[in-house]
């Protein structure tokens, strides 16, 4: 079992900043990929930013310019970096590893961590 734990959270004004972190409880570079996904009230879970374990990213057109996600397999961490944030950026922020068994994958997800941009 792998354990994702985020952090780095909180309540922004729009404009502001925030970097979000993920600590995975083993080594990440076995992932075929890591992401962040967010779910705002009332709405479906979406993508925010993937990144291989080759290190191509993919990004929501909604982020793009703004948001920028990386990968320390060192450290075992993976962060999003976000920038210019706007209030419908708010959601519960979520960290996903997915990983391959032959013709399986595997997604194991974060509890999750709140952003609030206030306007």
């Amino acid at each position: 079992q792998v354990q994702l734990v985020e952090s780095g959270g909180g309540l922004v004004q729009a404009g502001g900043s925030l970097r979000l972190s993920c600590a995975a409880s083993r080594r990440i570079f076995s992932f075929n990929a890591m992401g962040w996904y967010r779910q705002a009230p009332g709405k479906q879970r979406e993508l925010v930013a993937t990144i291989t374990s080759g290190g191509s990213t993919n990004y929501a057109d909604s982020v793009k310019g703004r948001f920028t996600i990386s990968r320390d397999n060192a450290k075992n961490t993976l962060s999003l970096q976000m920038n210019s944030l706007k209030p419908e950026d708010t959601a519960v922020y979520y960290c996903n590893a997915n990983q391959a068994f032959g013709i399986r994958t595997i997604d194991y997800w974060g509890q999750g961590t709140q952003v609030t941009v206030s306007a």
